[in-house]
């Protein structure tokens, strides 16, 4: 199965909801179930701004399960529209590049730790 590695406290966020959309400078045509995976790397700063949800954020783990909808270039009517939508989660900086709709399916049961790559990478879910 396709895998995308985030940092935390991204990774988090997306599995419990929050987060709805994962910001990239590249465009994908992928479409279809993905797992995200909670890399060993941490935004400390943004960490901190959402402690207050109560979330674990745990590393190298494999966290949900998800829809990738869509792959949306960003551009200016975007941008406003995601900075009014959730401030917490998003912030109110201006992006670039595509915006990946996810819908969350459900939480996986991998305990495991897991290594984490770059771009899309695949896992065989079969095994664990």
């Amino acid at each position: 199965m396709k895998v995308l590695t985030l940092k935390q406290p991204w990774a988090s966020l997306v599995a419990n909801g929050y987060k709805v959309y994962e910001f990239r400078s590249w465009k994908t045509n992928y479409r279809g179930e993905l797992l995200i995976h909670a890399g060993c790397g941490v935004d400390k700063k943004e960490l901190e701004l959402v402690k207050s949800l109560g979330l674990k954020f745990p590393k190298k783990k494999i966290l949900c399960k998800v829809i990738l909808e869509d792959c949306i270039l960003i551009d200016d009517k975007f941008n406003q529209m995601i900075n009014k939508e959730n401030e917490l989660v998003y912030g109110r900086k201006e992006r670039t590049g595509y915006a990946w709709k996810l819908k969350v399916i459900s939480s996986v049961d991998i305990d495991k730790e897991v290594n984490g790559k770059l771009g899309l990478w695949n896992y065989d879910v079969d095994n664990y």
